[in-house]
């Protein structure tokens, strides 16, 4: 892959966007090796965690200029075409049965607000700024928009969808777009804690839990909700690494999958 990197170290995967000359800037290209990327390392037995990161000074600053160029030209049915792969990597990373962390080491503008979003974790460095710029350009973050709105709240996305005002780390974690605002220095140093804790745990459980964070959020408190929990909890405790989990607590031995 030329604009992304894949490695994997033991049950840890890392995805690297390495276009640092443009800020890491989506296009085509980097749209189809993050789906691939995500896909792959998705469908692995051995990878337990994965981590988004990125060269260079910045994140992610959006879509790349030389794509918008050729987006100005587009007619309605190629746009379409164009905003469902888009739409489709943004699904692909959400949806990725591992856990996923992003580890943001500068800025994120516009779509890489959505790369932010769509993983399960993020840390930010205390320097890093945020914006949803798209307004200024005569356009609207409606892709991404379903993943920015749930990590930060509708109130929040109602100022900086309108405002494309630019916002600090520290603003970030406040309305809940990431988790933990660290110093450069402590960045690795947190993103490797968290793998680690994320790489203890039941793998099967892990995947389980993502789908049930996914589908209680939006979901009406009704009967229906509470049965399908009731069926979800019955079905890990009966599973074979549910049975280990417990077992191993009970006899204070560690489960065999970190043996």
């Amino acid at each position: 892959m030329a604009n992304v990197t894949i490695t994997v170290d033991g049950p840890r995967a890392t995805v690297t966007l390495t276009r640092p000359d443009v800020r890491n800037a989506f296009n085509d290209d980097v749209i189809a090796e993050l789906t691939t990327a995500f896909q792959t390392l998705g469908a692995r037995a051995d990878v337990r965690a994965i981590v988004l990161a990125a060269e260079g000074p910045a994140f992610c600053a959006g879509a790349d200029l030389n794509w918008m160029r050729r987006m100005a030209d587009y007619s309605r049915e190629e746009n379409l075409a164009d905003a469902r792969r888009l739409a489709a990597m943004l699904r692909t990373i959400h949806d990725c049965p591992k856990p996923t962390v992003a580890r943001v080491q500068g800025d994120a503008y516009a779509g890489g607000v959505g790369l932010v979003a769509v993983c399960d974790i993020a840390l930010a460095v205390e320097t890093a700024g945020f914006c949803l710029s798209e307004v200024k350009l005569g356009l609207i973050p409606a892709t991404i928009g379903p993943y920015v709105v749930r990590a930060m709240g509708v109130r929040a996305a109602q100022r900086y969808f309108l405002t494309a005002e630019r916002f600090d780390a520290a603003e970030a974690r406040r309305i809940g777009l990431v988790h933990e605002v660290v110093s450069p220095d402590a960045l690795d140093a947190r993103v490797d804690a968290l793998v680690r804790s994320l790489c203890s745990a039941g793998p099967c459980a892990l995947a389980a839990a993502k789908r049930l964070v996914h589908e209680v959020a939006e979901a009406p408190l009704d009967d229906a909700l509470v049965a399908r929990t009731v069926e979800a909890i019955a079905d890990i405790r009966a599973s074979a690494e549910g049975r280990e989990g417990v077992q191993s607590f009970l006899h204070k031995r560690k489960p065999q999958w970190l043996v």
